[in-house]
């Protein structure tokens, strides 16, 4: 028997550490592009887990290939080979034109390792002294130590001191920064082509073709934090192939085991030959149903040609939330391509969170006032006329909100 909403939210409140400022809502199931709540009302889901579920909800193919392989075994741990491991690496490496990967069981870890392994390297071809590591301002790559020292926003480094030494932080964009952070004591360049947490920023094609440059001309790795915006988000599977500037290391995960924790880091293998046996390892990394399902996800994209409707639908949501700056003053910015959105605003973006979830979509607020959509890639135009109606509702009441709260204060 499923529990009420209120034992979910007792039952956590009373067990769990506080980290989440969570949403009055509690999932039960979900088909498709839509979850269903403990109640079985319906909402239009333009979140997908944040980036997870873009297969969205109970896929058929991915359920049958679950069903199936945890009859068969589930883990056996990286002392042995696995059928899958192979075979989604080499896939992996096709497509990406990278040599060799490695899996782990979050994005998170997939950074770390990144950071490993461009300092084993910086410290085997030139020495000690050959570990500094360039990111951008406002970025964020994750939340433990390595990961999180990477991460431009104090919100999330808060309390945390002391970060791990040598980071070096430029503007996105500024190519003269760049230039001027820039000597042969720097290892790796590490950057999001899309930034996501940070509100949904591109990177230019300008400044990602410097850090190719700049990174050959020093001896250094260029890394690129693909966790939300890869893996088919751009319309292709990974971002940098979306920006035409390929990286010497890719970090991924959200979709690619369609639900299921799954990372990724893909190397050259002129870096990848410094990582040997006991240097670096994971206990559930790439184990066996994980890999078969990221096998799967990625057969999926194909057999539905998933990356031309990323690439369509994502033009009409561009159109859509285009029109919806142009219509509302409250709204100044519409930005991303494909199925990572956003909606910049000039008024705080949680009312409009909390009415559009009470009308049954659901959407994020990121940086306070930017409305961010990772939607399904299997969100049809229907689905996004059904999503910018809400969100029309819910910007003009933000909008006679704000103008009577101006009204007020000048009176």
């Amino acid at each position: 028997m499923t529990p009420s909403y209120q034992e979910i939210i007792q039952l956590e409140q009373s067990y769990l550490l506080n980290t989440y400022a969570r949403y009055p809502v509690a999932f039960v199931r979900g088909k498709g592009v839509h979850l269903y709540d403990v109640n079985g009302k319906r909402y239009l889901d333009f979140l997908s887990g944040l980036g997870v579920n873009a297969l969205g909800h109970a896929h058929p193919r991915i359920v049958k290939v679950m069903r199936e392989q945890t009859a068969k075994v589930i883990h056996l741990s990286n002392l042995y080979y696995n059928e899958y491991q192979g075979l989604l690496a080499e896939r992996l490496c096709q497509k990406s034109g990278l040599d060799r990967g490695f899996f782990t069981n979050s994005g998170t870890e997939a950074i770390e390792g990144a950071i490993k392994l461009v300092r084993a390297v910086g410290h085997a071809t030139v020495g000690s002294h050959k570990t500094i590591l360039i990111a951008l301002e406002n970025s964020f790559h994750g939340r433990t130590m390595g990961a999180l020292a990477l991460t431009a926003q104090d919100k999330y480094r808060k309390g945390f001191d002391p970060m791990l030494e040598g980071v070096r932080f430029v503007p996105r964009n500024d190519i003269a920064a760049l230039r001027d952070a820039m000597d042969d004591n720097v290892c790796g360049i590490v950057l999001e082509p899309i930034q996501g947490e940070g509100g949904i920023h591109e990177t230019s094609s300008e400044f990602l073709q410097a850090c190719r440059q700049l990174a050959d001309q020093h001896h250094a790795a260029l890394v690129f934090d693909e966790i939300q915006c890869g893996m088919g988000r751009t319309g292709h599977l990974f971002a940098f192939q979306h920006f035409g500037v390929v990286p010497d290391v890719v970090c991924i995960a959200k979709p690619m085991a369609a639900g299921f924790p799954m990372g990724a880091f893909l190397s050259r293998d002129w870096l990848a030959r410094h990582i040997t046996p006991g240097r670096h390892g994971t206990t559930f990394g790439g184990g066996p149903l994980a890999c078969r399902i990221a096998l799967e996800y990625l057969a999926i994209l194909d057999d539905e040609n998933l990356l031309e409707r990323v690439q369509r639908v994502g033009a009409y949501l561009t159109q859509k939330l285009q029109e919806l700056v142009g219509k509302f003053s409250i709204a100044t910015q519409a930005r991303g391509v494909g199925m990572i959105q956003a909606l910049q605003l000039d008024v705080p973006g949680k009312p409009i969170l909390e009415g559009a979830m009470a009308e049954g979509l659901l959407v994020n607020v990121t940086q306070d006032t930017v409305v961010r959509m990772l939607p399904p890639f299997l969100l049809e135009e229907k689905h996004v006329d059904a999503g910018i109606r809400i969100l029309k509702r819910q910007l003009a009441a933000a909008q006679k909100a704000a103008k009577q709260a101006k009204v007020a204060l000048s009176a």
